[in-house]
């Protein structure tokens, strides 16, 4: 036996399983979970089977129609878009050298720290007839109204156009990952038969990246239908803004759920889909050897279309909107107070805190469940409780709302006979509604990063411990503890993040007269106060920069033999 086998072989052994009284502990608790999180989808489920009311069949009539073709047209072309710049941008820092490639290989993830619905204010006011891109033209050509065309911004081509530039990293990401763990070997067989660089890429490296590309699109695809706040602005009429006018402004909501569930099930289609390519085209490496790919250099001409084709995404997608942000928010910024702002940062800072900690919990509970009591049952449960990343807010938050004011209005009609006097909302339009909310979408950005850590740890160390006297829960705070610290370090600053950016839900779900960061710049920026919203929105970016920051870390280390300054 080799020495390189032995960590192999390691890793192999089972892991330590709880049996009897303690195993089932764990089993209940995901169980549970599963049921909390799964009682929104079944509560928006259910309203398929109610009576259509004038309201769903005024939309059949009117809007629906239009709403199904921009959401397919809608993915058609942001899948496409996005898959093309995340995988060619990918593809070019991974495999070619040219100037600046390592600092456009961080760069390129900067776009996932600008929320979309921040970037269509911003370049809605940039592109408008009297923003100063058409006022630059109009001045240096001499024209008029009417003397030339410009593309209108506020489209269905414009909320495409925006998509791809936004969410294209998560393609990067998954892509970059993918062509990091190919191996040199495979490349070099393709050289020997007289495949030029072109004819590799797309006969050998796409084939073996295709499971992980179709998982970022799939990531792209759930980001777009999930969306509210730049379809919204934008005025292309979608699943997502016809849910909320329709609660709000047509005050339906059994029209809305209804709404929600066809918009759920778009979604679920996404999912079986993603997963059905993925199975259906499995690539492996037969040898666990790899060595360290070797970038192939670019000649003057074609190191400076690289250049350009992995700049133009950082440009559209974060340098001009934060850049116009910085100004607005330099120049004239928030009209309110400091302290009025402050109270906005504050309210969203402590929700997202509070968040972080309790699905770090939870995450943390089934993360132990899968490891300590594997099974069917309990793999089940956990896929069940892990399912509402794929869900979108607006689809959750109708979701809890429902089931939460059964349960006020049952106790409300439970003390009204006992004591004359209901204890009215306890629990929808409260602050438990949003944590609830909050835990149902974002469960999954937790158990998966924590789980990852955890199932790093080898299970001879737990052996060893228990060999040497420690408890269960001397072996999780003595050894467990100190390893995880990366993992739910990361878990904790990825939720923070995604709570601080989240919008319908908090829109939707949140109590009256409670503003978020999120919340306030979507209100300012609608009522064209984009100045005024500008401070808010550059908080949120800059916060935001943090875990992008600390997510590229983390897949530049996945190259091998790279060190820590380039990775840095």
């Amino acid at each position: 036996m080799t020495d390189s086998a032995a960590p192999i072989l390691e890793h192999s052994r089972p892991m330590p399983r709880l049996r009897g009284r303690h195993g089932l502990v764990w089993l209940v608790f995901a169980c549970l979970v599963a049921l909390v999180i799964a009682a929104p989808v079944f509560a928006i489920l259910v309203n398929l089977a109610r009576p259509a009311t004038e309201v769903w069949q005024h939309l059949i009539s009117t809007v629906l129609p239009e709403m199904l073709l921009n959401t397919v047209l809608l993915m058609i072309g942001v899948g496409l878009g996005a898959m093309a710049v995340g995988t060619g941008c990918a593809w070019l820092v991974t495999m070619t050298e040219f100037p600046g490639r390592r600092l456009l290989s961080w760069a390129l993830f900067l776009p996932l720290a600008m929320p979309a619905y921040v970037s269509a204010f911003i370049y809605s006011d940039l592109l408008q007839f009297a923003g100063p891109v058409q006022t630059g033209l109009r001045r240096l050509f001499g024209w008029q109204r009417g003397d030339y065309w410009f593309p209108d911004f506020m489209s269905l081509q414009g909320a495409i156009a925006l998509f791809i530039f936004s969410f294209y990293p998560y393609v990067f990401m998954l892509a970059r990952a993918a062509f990091l763990d190919q191996s040199v070997c495979v490349l070099e067989v393709g050289r020997t038969l007289g495949l030029g660089p072109w004819a590799r890429f797309r006969r050998i490296a796409l084939p073996l990246a295709r499971p992980m590309i179709a998982g970022g699109v799939a990531l792209v695809l759930m980001e777009t239908l999930a969306d509210f706040g730049a379809v919204s602005w934008l005025g292309v009429p979608t699943f997502t803004t016809a849910i909320y006018r329709t609660w709000f402004g047509m005050g339906d909501v059994t029209a809305a759920a209804q709404l929600a569930a066809m918009l759920l099930i778009f979604v679920l289609a996404v999912v079986m889909l993603e997963r059905a390519g993925r199975q259906a085209k499995r690539f492996h490496h037969t040898s666990a050897r790899t060595r360290p790919l070797p970038l192939r250099p670019l000649s003057a001409p074609t190191a400076t279309l690289a250049i350009l084709a992995c700049a133009l995404p950082i440009l559209i997608g974060f340098a001009l909107p934060g850049g116009w942000l910085l100004h607005l928010a330099l120049n004239e910024g928030d009209g309110f107070s400091i302290s009025r702002l402050a109270g906005f940062a504050a309210n969203s800072f402590v929700l997202a805190g509070i968040a972080a900690v309790i699905l770090i919990a939870v995450a943390l509970g089934l993360a132990y469940t899968h490891r300590l009591v594997p099974s069917r049952l309990g793999n089940w449960m956990i896929r069940l409780a892990t399912m509402g990343y794929a869900v979108p807010g607006s689809v959750i938050a109708i979701g809890v709302v429902l089931p939460l004011a059964a349960v006020d209005h049952a106790l409300n009609a439970l003390t009204g006979s006992l004591f004359g006097k209901g204890p009215g909302l306890l629990l929808s339009g409260t602050v438990i509604a949003l944590f609830y909310a909050y835990l149902v979408r974002f469960l999954a950005v937790a158990f998966n990063t924590v789980d990852g850590g955890l199932h790093r740890i080898r299970p001879s160390l737990d052996q060893a411990a228990r060999v040497l006297g420690e408890t269960p829960l001397g072996v999780i705070r003595r050894v467990h503890a100190p390893l995880l610290r990366g993992s739910l370090l990361t878990a904790a600053m990825l939720v923070f993040v995604d709570v601080l950016k989240e919008l319908p839900a908090t829109m939707i779900v949140r109590p009256f007269d409670f503003d978020t960061l999120a919340v306030r710049v979507y209100q300012l920026a609608s009522d064209e106060r984009l100045a005024e919203a500008s401070t808010g929105a550059l908080i949120i970016v800059a916060v935001s920069l943090i875990p992008v920051i600390w997510l590229h870390h983390v897949v530049a280390r996945s190259r091998p033999g790279e060190s820590e300054t380039d990775a840095a």
